[in-house]
């Protein structure tokens, strides 16, 4: 980061540029809001354009805007797929199953071919080099440029083409977010299951929605579209943990998706997480 900051353009503030493995600031996950403080802080402080966050090993990203709002990993990549779509119109851009539905549209928009896929950083390396995607990404903060680049998750690279970006506009990135459709969603929700119940829960949901008629995809879990929006219920591949996500226009519209993806863990038994 040293060595690179020194070859851009502009003035950069360097945070927690010493190495130390017990992370005195804070834990390195740049997709925990509590752990970017320190940066939004920064920002306001330095009157920056913006703030990057890295974790441990940088192959993952987080980004704040000169408003000190956090970008996750699917507004990042509504950004860079701009560039790279019009340099290579028509390609396939890649996003996991967690990404916002807003991403997949704005890929249609600018006239790509968004694909939806599994989560899992090798997972999404592997359907790029099968798909020949210039760009894919994960809400873990993943962003994978094949694009000029090698087709890894390099956050160090994937910061300088966020700098090449916004030096160039003619807008801030405040401005790039504030262009993105407006969305209420929840976090990603963790909830702790029985590791040998874990898949079994999942597949007893997806196969009462099938029998429903539900719009549905299935292609890492259960995700489910209605005309609120969309709700995602997925097994962790790690841990002994179930995922969820909702997410929708309006409050209220997130409120009915909530209650369905309550409805379904309690038909197969599981006690919802409190934060549902």
């Amino acid at each position: 980061m040293r060595r690179l900051t020194q070859r851009l353009p502009g003035r950069h503030v360097l945070l927690n540029d010493r190495i130390d493995g017990t992370f005195p600031a804070h834990h390195p996950d740049p997709t925990v809001a509590k752990n970017l403080v320190q940066l939004q802080e920064t920002v306001a402080r330095e009157q920056a354009d913006f703030g990057v966050a890295f974790d441990g090993d940088a192959d993952r990203i987080g980004v704040v805007d000169g408003k000190g709002r956090i970008l996750w990993g699917d507004q990042l990549m509504a950004i860079f797929a701009r560039e790279v779509l019009a340099e290579r119109p028509g390609s396939t851009i890649i996003a996991d199953v967690k990404a916002s539905q807003t991403l997949f549209d704005e890929i249609a928009r600018l006239g790509g071919k968004p694909l939806m896929w599994r989560t899992g950083h090798s997972i999404i390396k592997t359907k790029m080099h099968d798909t020949g995607a210039p760009l894919a990404g994960e809400m873990s903060g993943h962003i994978f440029f094949a694009d000029r680049w090698y087709g890894f998750d390099d956050a160090l690279y994937a910061a300088t083409r966020l700098v090449s970006i916004v030096a160039r506009a003619s807008t801030s990135l405040a401005a790039m977010r504030d262009e993105l459709p407006a969305v209420t969603n929840t976090p990603e929700l963790r909830f702790a299951v029985d590791e040998v119940r874990k898949f079994a829960i999942v597949d007893e949901v997806k196969a009462r929605l099938k029998l429903a008629g539900a719009r549905m995809s299935d292609v890492d879990g259960v995700r489910v579209s209605t005309d609120d929006g969309w709700w995602l219920l997925r097994a962790s591949n790690t841990q002994d943990v179930l995922v969820a996500r909702c997410e929708a226009r309006d409050d209220a519209g997130l409120a009915r998706l909530k209650s369905a993806l309550v409805g379904e863990l309690s038909r197969s038994g599981v006690t919802p997480p409190a934060d549902l």
